[in-house]
């Protein structure tokens, strides 16, 4: 009854809501404690309504109940206080000081002080930490984005701040149906009665004419409605009929009517599907993972699989056999398998039944698998080298092992088995000593699921009663208990920190619930799920957005915030009646169990694209399963870093791999801003910011404030004006058109021109506001590249394959440049050459010259035998230092080219590398290259061979937590500093990157020296070509040498660089530590 009190509570504040009561829902809110409402207290922020802003808060929550609810607190009071130091207000500010803010200073006095300090200032900006600090609404902004983690982390909180979904006008509906079921009473019912109040039964009255009323009375059951709010042409009469099935009906009061209307499944259901199928494709999001990609036949019944956590493309199978495989699904593909072997342990079960596998389960950082049997044992497996081997197996519980979990509680990663013995245990995953064995089930355990909340680790257990139980990881017994829904075998997922329950009971009925997991609750009940199920229904949840379960030959989607059936996916067929399902762990992959013992592969756009580049690259099956098992432990790609180069096509080897912190240091930018991934970025020419052009056109700038320098030891700071306004290019009115953002920095870093697919816009850095648009679209902007003699002039390339040369002062197209067959990708100007360098997409480089604006010369990217580019792979251009050599970007390959000859002097592709090319440039000294790859690793070439030299992790530069589903799409250079870059990711966030010296130092290089003589004795000239090989701590070795000898008497060393540098050196035994300061 409590629960249904509660319920009445909601189904009031959303009256009030719909009758406009907002200050009555409020009151409720605060009264009743149940919800907290975000949106209203963000808009108390926003309008600085301060202290409206703590009262509400504090019908929740006081200063002193926790740290989290103290920060909420202290946010909010420093706020004001800074914006009462903004305005001069001093008299407000002091008594802020003293009233409000005084009572943290005990938990933090220097804090006070240095606060109490602001006050002597005339503009609080000239403290450092608020240098940055913009106008009052900007800092709101910033305010609310913190205060929205805090709130989230508050357990206080936790469960309040979202409201139940509930159907519109749900209050009015239940009184319709109370309406209804007193008008069935009424004795004798009139057709049209009159409702005069809802203090008391309804009663229609008597009459003398009895005879007329009865013959007056429809045949149908009638109806009585109270008027809904809004547009009621909707919401149909509610029956007699519903009335009953809503009383019979249990559970909340907000959950929908059903109707009692019985419905036979064995006819029309696969029409039904159909029909459902094929509507909800238009409705089902792009990045769900539906189409399918790739079949594999496994040979026998498949029972369970599981996606490796870090490498997307092994698949680990278990069987009915008790076979145990791993796939890779790219190439179609078995790796490895195990049969079970029967051993002391086992040799003694009935020979009639054999062994199955029930569940198999990667480990957290992929390095281990665990196996469940359907008899008594729990095997684990290691990495090996190029294998796994068995690495224990225990006798864990008496029968069937159903389920198995892992966890690392106190920082040990241990495996968790149940069974049919009813209990729970705990294995070192080290040695496979038994470490706790939790008793105090009724029935057998059938399913677990780990926990983290707070640093605290536990354990859901779900028996096949549906008993659920938590526990922590000691021998103290079960902390709480539960009853899930339906009382049957159930398994828990969790997705966007939220659980969900889903089971079959044993008269076939299957539910799937959100769960509240605080008060053993449901929050939401997902519809349409059979009614007749013979096994147990399997789920998954997705993208943190998404649950879905195979059910009646389909795979059903709904959206985790709503109850109603999004999509169904019939995946072309042949699903088995309960398919089992899988998701990889970055949602792009789905695996579903079909008929005939085979796995169907269902991709998204960026699961399509990682099966292409990953089918190129496989090679020999028993190679490669060498080369993914080594990879595993230190979460780079499965595959080795391999290339070839130009010239003599030697292969790339000794790659110096970074995969600890410590080598790198790296620092992620923060900013308040929401965008997506980040196409465009660029240091300020001064090193002293960076700005970046996210792909929803947004652009976002960071600067270190008094320092002036980019430094490692303090983060750079988002700039935003006090307007709080920014700068954001216009999009293209169709949401499907292709857009290719493009952007260039003027060299006084003070403007900027861009364009995201549409208006093409003039931007004032320093402002940082829009001065003017220059040149609207079709065609689209695709590169835009200012014109280093004049600022007022840019080259722009189109999406139709031209370049105009354009003066922005006077709006004049200086001329228009055609020579290419699809649009422009890359642009450089090189004022040595008076060139300039242009590339499309359609791989072809061409050199125009600069003052005429004629073409000169051109030439094609040869793309290596055996890769397939996409129709809108970019070529990307950059220039070196002295402007002699370019270097050429493509997917599959990096090239150096000479600007004058457009002749390729080195060339480095990828036919054996395990994915493609993000971005690349060069080293501001362009003396080595950083390769943003599509799986996350960053390489360093060295640019006099164009060789890897270095193999950079993302675990190495990304937090743990972004390490596995975040990618570089572009990267950056500091314009002084060769060991620093900045990568731009996937999810809209910058990194700052700097490679150790000690890193850097584990380079070979490869020097070429010519020896040449100042003058022979005949008075001319003559050279000595020699390949000088340098080591750490090695003596240079003279490889080679051609052509005339002279007298060493007579010459000197010259090292000549791409930089245009030259320094002697005498001709001796030259150690690698001697040479260095001469290179860097």
């Amino acid at each position: 009854m409590a629960s249904l009190g509660k319920d009445l509570t909601f189904l009031i504040m959303q009256f009030c809501d719909e009758e406009n009561l907002k200050k009555t829902a409020r009151m409720l809110e605060q009264e009743s404690g149940y919800f907290f409402n975000t949106k209203y207290f963000e808009e108390l922020v926003l309008d600085g309504n301060w202290e409206e802003a703590e009262k509400y808060l504090s019908s929740f929550t006081v200063i002193k109940d926790n740290k989290y609810s103290t920060k909420i607190y202290f946010e909010i009071r420093k706020q004001k206080y800074l914006e009462a130091l903004d305005k001069h207000e001093f008299h407000t500010a002091i008594d802020i000081l003293k009233k409000d803010l005084k009572v943290f200073a005990q938990s933090n006095e220097e804090l006070y002080k240095e606060m109490a300090r602001l006050l002597a200032l005339d503009d609080l900006r000239e403290n450092d930490s608020l240098a940055l600090y913009g106008d009052a609404l900007t800092a709101r902004n910033g305010l609310l984005g913190d205060l929205r983690a805090v709130i989230e982390a508050n357990p206080l909180l936790q469960g309040k701040t979202r409201f139940p979904q509930i159907d519109k006008s749900r209050l009015r509906r239940l009184i319709n149906q109370s309406l209804n079921w007193q008008h069935m009473l009424c004795t004798r019912p009139l057709w049209n009665p009159h409702i005069d109040t809802l203090f008391t039964d309804h009663r229609c009255p008597g009459s003398d004419n009895m005879q007329a009323q009865l013959s007056s009375l429809p045949p149908s059951p009638v109806a009585v409605e109270w008027p809904l709010s809004g547009d009621s042409s909707t919401d149909s009469l509610v029956t007699i009929d519903q009335v009953t099935a809503a009383l019979a009906e249990e559970g909340r009061l907000y959950a929908d009517v059903k109707s009692t209307e019985h419905i036979n499944e064995g006819e029309g259901s696969q029409t039904d599907i159909s029909t459902c199928c094929q509507a909800s494709r238009k409705e089902l999001p792009i990045e769900f993972p539906s189409t399918v990609e790739r079949v594999l036949d496994m040979g026998s019944i498949m029972t369970s699989m599981d996606f490796h956590p870090v490498h997307e493309a092994l698949l680990l199978v278990g069987k009915l056999s008790g076979d145990v495989e791993i796939w890779d699904v790219a190439g179609y593909k078995k790796l490895f398998s195990r049969a079970f072997v029967v051993n002391l342990l086992t040799e003694k079960v009935d020979k009639n039944h054999a062994i199955a596998v029930n569940r198999v389960l990667w480990s957290p950082d992929g390095c281990l698998f665990g196996v469940a049997y359907s008899k008594n044992e729990l095997h684990l497996y290691d990495k090996n080298g190029s294998s796994f081997d068995k690495k224990f197996e225990i006798d864990a519980h008496i029968g069937s092992v159903n389920d198995l979990a892992f966890s690392k509680p106190n920082k040990m990663l241990v495996i968790i088995s149940c069974g049919d013995d009813k209990l729970i245990k705990v294995w070192d995953a080290a040695t496979g000593a038994k470490l706790y064995t939790f008793e105090g089930n009724k029935d057998p355990v059938y399913s677990l699921f780990p926990g983290l909340k707070r640093d605290i680790h536990f354990l859901f257990s779900i028996s096949i009663s549906g008993e659920i139980k938590v526990w922590l990881f000691d021998n103290k017994g079960s902390r709480v208990a539960y009853c899930a829904p339906g009382s049957c075998c159930t398994r828990m997922a969790c997705g966007n920190k939220r659980l969900f329950l889903c089971g079959t009971e044993e008269n076939g009925e299957s539910y799937l619930v959100e769960w509240d997991e605080n008060e053993g609750n449901i929050v939401r009940n997902y519809q349409s799920l059979s009614k007749r199920s013979s096994t147990v229904v399997q789920f998954n949840t997705c993208l943190d957005r998404f649950l879905a379960a195979g059910d009646e030959h389909v795979i059903k989607i709904w959206d985790m915030d709503s109850d109603k059936l999004l999509a169904v996916i019939d995946a072309d067929g042949g699903l088995q009646a309960r398919p089992d399902i899988c998701f990889s762990k970055k949602g792009n992959l789905l695996a579903v169990s079909a008929v005939d013992n085979r796995i169907k592969i269902l991709a998204n756009d960026s699961g399509r694209r990682f099966l292409q580049e990953a089918a190129f690259d496989f090679g020999d099956s028993a190679k490669r399963v060498t080369e993914s098992f080594s990879n595993l432990s230190v979460g780079s790609s499965p595959f080795p870093c391999q290339g070839v180069a130009g010239g003599n096509g030697t292969m790339a080897t000794n790659v110096f791999k970074i995969v600890e912190v410590s080598r790198c240091q790296s620092m992620l930018l923060t900013s308040g801003v929401k965008t997506n991934l980040i196409r465009r970025l660029v240091y300020t020419h001064t090193g002293n910011g960076i700005l970046a052009l996210a792909e929803d056109g947004t652009h976002l700038l960071w600067r270190w404030a008094k320092s002036g320098k980019a430094t490692m030891k303090c983060a750079p700071q988002l700039w935003q004006p006090r307007s709080g306004l920014l700068m954001t290019n216009d999009l293209p009115d169709k949401s499907g058109d292709v857009v290719t953002p493009c952007l260039s920095l003027s060299k006084n870093d003070s403007y900027i021109v861009s364009s995201s697919g549409r208006m093409i816009s003039l931007y004032n850095l320093v402002a940082f506001k829009k001065m003017r648009n220059v040149m609207p679209s079709p065609p689209a902007a695709t590169c835009l590249l200012f014109y280093p003699p004049d600022n007022n002039i840019i080259a722009i390339g189109m999406d139709d394959s031209t370049i105009l040369i354009y003066n922005m002062r006077v709006d004049e197209r200086i001329s228009k440049l055609e020579g290419h067959s699809k649009q422009i990708s890359g642009m450089a100007f090189s004022t040595n050459l008076n060139v300039l360098v242009s590339c499309g997409v359609d791989t072809q480089i061409v050199l125009w010259d600069s003052i005429t604006w004629e073409k000169k010369k051109s030439t094609v990217l040869q793309v290596s035998v055996g890769w397939v580019t996409y129709d809108l792979s970019e070529t990307n251009v950059e220039l070196d230092k002295d402007q002699q050599h370019f270097l050429a970007v493509h997917e599959t390959q990096l090239a150096i080219y000479e600007t004058a000859t457009l002749r390729r002097v080195k060339q480095w592709t990828i036919t054996t590398f395990c994915t493609r090319i993000s971005h690349a440039t060069y080293s501001c000294d362009s003396r080595m290259v950083y390769a943003a790859m599509r799986d996350g690793i960053v390489l360093i070439l060295s640019a006099v061979d164009l060789v890897p030299r270095i193999e950079i992790d993302s675990s190495a530069y990304l937090p743990p937590q972004l390490s596995c589903y975040v990618d570089p799409v572009v990267v950056a250079s500091h314009p002084h500093k060769p060991e620093q870059f900045v990568l731009g990711l996937s999810n809209g966030g910058v990194v700052s990157v700097f490679v150790s010296e000690a890193a850097l130092g584990g380079m070979w290089l490869l020097l070429w020296f010519t020896y040449a003589a100042l003058r022979s004795p005949e008075g001319g000239r003559c050279r000595i070509r020699r390949r000088i090989v340098v080591a750490p701590d090695q003596a240079c070795r003279l490889e080679s040498s051609t052509e005339d000898p002279v007298e060493e008497d007579h010459a000197e060393l010259a090292y000549l660089g791409y930089c245009g540098e030259q320094f002697h050196i005498p001709l001796c035994s030259l150690c690698a530590h001697e040479l260095a300061p001469h290179l860097f």
